[in-house]
């Protein structure tokens, strides 16, 4: 018969040094834990969320360290629609496991997607820490700085997308955002350019073009651009407006109002195209006084915009000016972006 050597309290030790673990849980609640998170990714490929997240917060509350479980629950979170929670179970999983690139990556989307964006780049620098080759990281990072008003850390992110993957046109339509943030026209159109070269059939590059040619004045080959895009998308809302700019630069005032209107069917929450029609509508007016309706509607027009868009200094001035000129207004000039 097999006797331990060593007296009973000498064999009670060595057996609590086998159970334990760090953190205080044991082998026992681990292996527990792990039942747990098997039979919650079981009840998640069924989705069945509420199940699941039983499973993987049983699991987290046996074995507290056990990064998968917070993940999992990350997942279930955002799937809910509760980003806070989300947010909270992929940070725990990150603090569990720092070498986890797909949760760090999850948790810097989300803060990205709430709008927390200096924490986004922290989580971000960390997925890119873990992965430096990945393109999805990069990007969302660029873009991320781009929305902090950071545009030359956003062209060094861009640019170092492109070179992990030069196929992909986001990458250069990104890119040339934020060069044309920083009035580098011609880099910008280079950008656009080769996005459109990877796929011709983008309005919407089409229009980012045709706004870096009009910041140029290059309003005919601007036209050019719009008119492709409007082509390929009849109602697409941004290219109207750009193009009501376009030919209210180009003095053709009876089209610009259309393309504005159009713009405005086809997408009511644009507070650029309301600016623009009411320029078109006060140039109406000055040209024959007569027409005092024009004068009303171009009023209403920018009180639209500003709703929409209050911190606009230029339709506000206008709108002062002519509000309390309405019986007798004076000619002034539009600022040469008709309002907008």
């Amino acid at each position: 018969m097999f006797r331990p050597h060593g007296s009973a309290a000498g064999a009670a030790a060595l057996f609590s040094v086998v159970i334990l673990t760090s953190g205080g849980c044991s082998m026992i609640e681990r292996t527990q834990a792990e039942q747990h998170v098997q039979r919650g990714k079981d009840l998640l490929a069924r989705d069945e969320l509420k199940a699941a997240l039983a499973e993987f917060e049983e699991a987290a509350r046996l074995s507290p360290q056990l990064a998968v479980a917070h993940s999992n629950m990350g997942v279930i979170y955002r799937r809910m629609g509760d980003y806070d929670r989300a947010i909270d179970s992929f940070a725990a999983a990150v603090r569990h496991d720092p070498y986890s690139f797909d949760d760090t990556f999850s948790l810097a989307k989300l803060y990205h997607f709430t709008r927390r964006l200096h924490d986004a780049v922290q989580a971000y620098l960390h997925a890119l820490d873990l992965r430096p080759d990945d393109f999805e990281a990069q990007l969302n990072l660029g873009v991320c700085y781009q929305e902090m008003g950071e545009s030359q850390q956003a062209i060094d992110r861009f640019n170092k997308a492109i070179a992990l993957d030069r196929d992909r046109l986001d990458a250069y339509v990104n890119l040339g955002v934020a060069l044309e943030a920083q009035n580098k026209h011609y880099e910008a159109i280079q950008a656009f350019k080769a996005a459109l070269e990877r796929d011709s059939r983008q309005p919407l590059v089409l229009v980012n073009l045709a706004q870096t040619y009009m910041a140029q004045e290059r309003f005919k080959i601007a036209r050019q651009a719009l008119e492709q895009a409007i082509k390929m998308d009849p109602k697409l809302a941004a290219a109207h407006e750009a193009m009501g700019y376009c030919l209210l630069r180009m003095e053709d005032y009876e089209a610009a109002k259309r393309h504005y209107n159009e713009a405005i069917a086809n997408d009511p929450r644009l507070p650029a195209a309301y600016a623009g029609l009411g320029s078109v509508c006060m140039i109406g007016y000055l040209s024959d006084k007569r027409f005092t309706e024009l004068r009303d509607r171009a009023i209403e027009n920018w009180h639209r915009s500003l709703e929409l868009n209050p911190s606009q200094p230029t339709i506000r001035a206008l709108l002062t000016k002519y509000e309390q000129a309405k019986t007798n207004p004076e000619t002034v000039l539009l600022d040469e972006k008709g309002g907008q």
